[in-house]
This record gives structure tokens, C-alpha cells and sequence, in this order.
């Protein structure tokens, strides 16, 4: 792949898992140079080129051997960090013992992957639940083989809306660094619960759907009504991807019962009593995060308006711009909103990266220069 010489002096990344584009967007806005995204949904790969620049794309099952060799062909063998969120599903079944079952062939690409380009970094996203699996020895195995490649590895679980994102999104990131740059410290957060940014601070200014459903590009209809809003929407002349649900009658009188912040339990007996488990019939709150944003079960509501909210709610609450367009279905969009990484903590991650990779640049031109 030949780099254009604005890309030519900035850190490349390869995004393994890459979905829709989350982890390489934050990276793109924190002026790294985003190679390559490797995912096997060709719609979420097509959002992937169109939101992140020169980036390519390329669709492979990396649960084949000979996935990495490909994606040498195509970008060659230097890359300076690698981001990946697998799936993690097999370890549950296969448990420590049998770390290297078939069934998780999907994680042990991405291990394959920093061994293969050897990455000065590399940050891995998952799930919080894989801190604890089997009292965390599959942590402290992934940990462990990336220390014998002389990686320093550091793990934590991190709150989205301690890094200035509208919903309370807990995962687990490991980042890994060459020995060389010493131990990665996750940044210093930028919002407490004292000021997180809110539902209404992030969606407020949108269009209400209440008399129409709305169309995938459309106008705005007033000003930003907050700091958030005008981050969100610069770049952006039009409204994308902001198409509501028609709900039925029924489905609407009940979501209309749910006072905000509550869900099915503020419900009358006897009413909405098909679904009746922990996030069921949850109706956001204006004045706080929203909770974790999904792949679209359809059991959270609008703080205010009796409907799901839009792609393009759920893309700002996951800090997506709204210059940023999904592509699909209704239903791929929701997955690809949902399976991604914010971008807005993403930037966080790759911001506090350049400092150890930026340090170690000038202190290699110092030395060239004496």
C-alpha cells in the first residue's frame, strides 16, 4: 500500500475485528494512520471505507490459518499498533486447560498477529466478564504468552462515561507495549459522575419523530443545544441515519407508562408482562448516561419520546459524530452501533499511546542527530 505523505510521518494501525470502525476512529482522530480494517461483514466493513479516510478494508474469516499471511500481502510487514476486539466466546466452553481449542482460534488470530508484525503496541477490547473467567486465568494466559514476546501488559475495566462518552459502557481493554517503552498508564479520566455528559446534552437537539418516522438523510432542525451537540455534529451539513421506529399502538401506550430512569417494574400489573427481566422496558434519563448501548433488543426507550431510539441517537450516545454514516439494513446498523468501541474513549487510549510511541521517536532523532 503506498502512503501519501500527509500519512507518511503518523503510527499505522491495523484493526482486527474492526466492525464498523470504533477503535480505528478514535485512532484516526488522534492522528494515527489507519492501514488496514480486517472484519468478515461486508456491510460493517463497507461503513468501515466510507467514515475512515485512505483506510482499506478486507473481508477474511480470521479463524483461518492463513488469515495473517493475507493481510501481509496486502499492507506488508511493518505496523506500528494493532487494535482487535474478538469475540471470546469459546474460552467459556474450553476453559484454561484447553486455551488453545479450536474454538478459540478467533483470539489466538489476534496473538498469531502481534507475533507475526510484532507492533510496538497493541489494545485488545472485551467484554469486562473476561477479567473473572474462571477466576481469571484466561486473563493472566493471554497476558502471559504476550510477555514472552517481551510485552509489557496492562489490563483494566473502563466506564465510557469517564472519558466524556453519554452512556455507562464497562469493558475491559489490555494494551500492550514492547519492553522497551515501559508500562502503559491508562489516562487520566475527564469526567466524573459529577459531570458526565448526559442523554439530553448528547440527543436533545435531534429531530423528535414524533408525526414522522424520517428519512436516512435529512435536515437539522435547530441549533446544538450543548457542548457535546456541536462536537457532534462538526463536519456535518446533513442528518444521516436518524430514522425512527413504527411502533404499534400497544407497544407505544406501554413504553408511555415508564416513567424516565425507570423500567418494567414501574410498569401496573398485569401490563408489559412479556418481558420481564433486569433491562426490560427501560426508558433513559435526561439528566444522565445512557445505559450500555446494544446490537437493538429493542427494550430501551427515549427519555422523552415513546420509541427505541434512532441509529442515530444510539451513535451519538456512542460518541460516533454525526458525519459519520451507517450503512445496512436497520438491523446491521444497530449491530454495528452496538459491537463498537466509542470513539471518543478510543481517542483517549491512542492520545495517551502517543506519548510513549511520540517519546520514543524524538529520543531515536536525538540520537541520529549526535
Amino acid at each position: 500500500m503506498v502512503e501519501d505523505n500527509k500519512e507518511a510521518d503518523k503510527f499505522t494501525v491495523l484493526d482486527l475485528f474492526c466492525g464498523c470502525g470504533g477503535l480505528s476512529l478514535g485512532f484516526y482522530n488522534a492522528r494515527y494512520n489507519i492501514l488496514l480494517g480486517v472484519d468478515n461483514n461486508e456491510t460493517a466493513l463497507r461503513t468501515f471505507r466510507e467514515n475512515h479516510g485512505h483506510a482499506e478494508s478486507m473481508n477474511l474469516d480470521l479463524s483461518k490459518e492463513k488469515c495473517i499471511n493475507d493481510i501481509r500481502k496486502k499492507i506488508g510487514d511493518h505496523v506500528d499498533v494493532i487494535v482487535a476486539g474478538p469475540p471470546c466466546q469459546g474460552f467459556s466452553l474450553t476453559g484454561p486447560r484447553n486455551f488453545d481449542d479450536p474454538r478459540n482460534k478467533l483470539y489466538l488470530s489476534v496473538i498469531k498477529a502481534v507475533k507475526t508484525f510484532r507492533p510496538e503496541a497493541f489494545i485488545i477490547e472485551n467484554v469486562p466478564g473476561l477479567a473473572t473467567l474462571y477466576g481469571g486465568k484466561i486473563k493472566n494466559e493471554i497476558t502471559r504468552r504476550f510477555m514472552l514476546m517481551d510485552y509489557n501488559v496492562v489490563s483494566n475495566v473502563i466506564c465510557s462515561a469517564d472519558y466524556g462518552v453519554p452512556q455507562l459502557r464497562r469493558r475491559i481493554f489490555l494494551v500492550g507495549m514492547k519492553k522497551k517503552y515501559g508500562e502503559y498508564r491508562f489516562p487520566n479520566k475527564t469526567n466524573t459522575e459529577k459531570n458526565y455528559i448526559t442523554c439530553s446534552e448528547a440527543i436533545s437537539d435531534l429531530p423528535s419523530r414524533e408525526k414522522e418516522l424520517g428519512q436516512e438523510v435529512d435536515d437539522y432542525d435547530g441549533e446544538p443545544l450543548s457542548d457535546y451537540q456541536i462536537m457532534m455534529r462538526k463536519g456535518s451539513r446533513k442528518l444521516y441515519n436518524h430514522v425512527a421506529t413504527n411502533h404499534t399502538e400497544m407497544v407505544k401506550k406501554i413504553i408511555s407508562l415508564v416513567p424516565e430512569g425507570g423500567n418494567y417494574r414501574d410498569l401496573p400489573k398485569g401490563v408489559g408482562e412479556n418481558r420481564r427481566f433486569h433491562e426490560a422496558w427501560t426508558r433513559y434519563h435526561s439528566k444522565k448516561p445512557s445505559k450500555t448501548i446494544d446490537t437493538g433488543h429493542r427494550n430501551h426507550f427515549h427519555y422523552k419520546y415513546n420509541r427505541i431510539p434512532t441509529i442515530r441517537e444510539m451513535a451519538r450516545l456512542q460518541s460516533f459524530p454525526d458525519r459519520f454514516i451507517f450503512y445496512g439494513n436497520r438491523s446491521q446498523q444497530n449491530g454495528q452501533v452496538g459491537n463498537a468501541v466509542p470513539p471518543l474513549l478510543a481517542e483517549n487510549l491512542a492520545r495517551q499511546l502517543l506519548t510513549y510511541l511520540d517519546g520514543r521517536r524524538k529520543e531515536k532523532w536525538i540520537s541520529i542527530e549526535l
